[in-house]
């Protein structure tokens, strides 16, 4: 990996995309401290210690910090992930947006258009309805009518600056431009999560043997990643001879390659904003839900595991915590459900058309041995996609809800098999995309 970086640093057009990729990365991270107008930093300083193991703990990893000091990147980029995932799901219910996806570039346009519209409003939903939670908190330092609406437009301004961020880095910068910057988020942490790290390490045998064990999981977890990403699924491809003039073409073989993992790392960022919105809403709403009772606590509970400073053994009895398990079990449920119809979803809807695939193998003379060109064609290799997809999807699944069965010990995992799977999948992709970028480009040092 740092190889390809060197090399591609040497080349004048990538090395300038690296540079942009760098300086929008930087204001990114230049602006998550930037506090949003109107708001006394020190009492909402107190208010977030007291806090510590909400689920705006596990939305700081995302955003790196930038939602437990209200700055003007708060927000994140999520509302334009939401509004992502609602604009494609819409495109298969509403005939109309179908018609528009099918229309080529001009259509992709159109609903891009109408996906940064929609991500405009739910960021300033999103950001009314953090004022109405905290209002009566005193962490806003006047109460006259154009408080809320600066500090709602500053949110609403700093989400839309970030998706304009993103689409700049899909772009002109390197790898996706959404995931580039929830991994610049999560990497920022990083510091943090090793001196919680260190700490449990410092408490005594037990604790070191702890770290040691998280350490340990977090490289099986970087091996098991890597592995799912780079895995693939060769199909072989015979291309028939014929004859134009005196020269005979075709009659080579080759191969289509099919990922385990052709959605990467976007399956887990949609399912974990997913599972992340109605907990934050219900803590919005309730600042003291954790500490509730009644339906709507026990559905916090199950969204905002993760996020809960409870273990499976009480201290006190030593007895199950049973309702922590089953929390747990739910909340697991949820999250593997999520993962699998996120990455079916991406996979069939956007990263690989069967269809498609068997009607330019058919036009220019190619198929599969065994297999008759077109429908039969098609229907292989959908058949084999949903195979391949299905093991990829609960693999994926397994590796990022396994550290959350540390939770049960008691431990804070914040920073577990998620954000390593964001980390290490955005890391490969984007070297990936490097190594494209420089085999255009005919490169010989890459090629020796």
């Amino acid at each position: 990996m740092f190889k390809t970086l060197f090399n591609a640093w040497k080349i004048p057009e990538l090395r300038k995309k690296m540079l942009y990729t760098i300086l929008l990365l930087a204001i990114f991270r230049f602006g998550c401290y930037i506090t949003a107008p109107g708001v006394d930093v020190e009492i909402l300083n107190a208010i977030t210690s007291t806090t510590a193991n909400s689920i705006t703990n596990t939305i700081n990893i995302i955003t790196g910090g930038a939602f437990s000091s209200f700055s003007i990147f708060a927000l994140s980029i999520s509302p334009y992930i939401t509004a992502s995932i609602i604009i494609q799901l819409l495109a298969f219910a509403i005939p109309a947006l179908e018609e528009m996806s099918k229309e080529g570039e001009n259509g992709r346009k159109r609903l891009s258009a109408y996906t940064r519209y929609l991500a405009v409003v739910l960021a300033a939903i999103e950001a009314f309805g953090i004022y109405m939670a905290y209002r009566n908190q005193g962490i806003f330092l006047t109460s006259s009518a154009l408080s809320p609406m600066i500090f709602i437009l500053s949110l609403t301004a700093g989400s839309t600056l970030l998706m304009w961020i993103a689409e700049q880095l899909t772009s002109r910068g390197i790898g996706n431009g959404t995931s580039m910057l929830i991994f610049a988020g999560i990497v920022s942490r990083l510091p943090q999560a090793a001196t919680y790290l260190y700490g449990v390490a410092s408490t005594g045998v037990g604790g070191a043997i702890t770290a040691i064990a998280v350490i340990i999981g977090a490289i099986i977890l970087i091996a098991g990643v890597v592995w799912v990403t780079e895995a693939e699924r060769r199909i072989p491809v015979q291309y028939a001879k014929r004859v134009a003039g005196r020269k005979m073409y075709g009659g080579q073989s080759t191969f289509i390659p099919m990922k385990l993992a052709m959605a990467g790392v976007l399956p887990v960022i949609f399912a974990m904003s997913f599972m992340q919105l109605p907990a934050l809403i219900i803590q919005l709403i309730n600042n003291n839900i954790a500490t509730s009772t009644g339906f709507w606590t026990g559905v916090y509970k199950v969204f905002a595991f993760t996020s809960l400073n409870e273990s499976l053994i009480d201290a006190t009895t030593g007895a199950v915590n049973w309702s922590i398990v089953g929390y747990g079990l739910l909340h697991i449920l949820l999250y593997v459900i999520l993962i699998v119809a996120f990455t079916f979803f991406y996979t069939l809807a956007m990263a690989f058309n069967p269809v498609e695939v068997a009607n330019n193998l058919k036009k220019n003379g190619g198929f599969i041995p065994g297999i008759r060109a077109g429908k039969p064609t098609s229907e292989y290799l959908s058949k084999v996609l949903t195979r391949i997809t299905a093991f990829g999807s609960i693999f994926l699944a397994i590796i990022a809800v396994l550290p959350i069965l540390t939770q049960f010990a008691g431990l804070s995992i914040s920073f577990g098999g998620t954000a390593i799977l964001i980390v290490v999948g955005v890391a490969l992709e984007s070297v990936k995309q490097l190594e494209s970028q420089m085999l255009t480009r005919h490169y010989k040092g890459f090629l020796e």
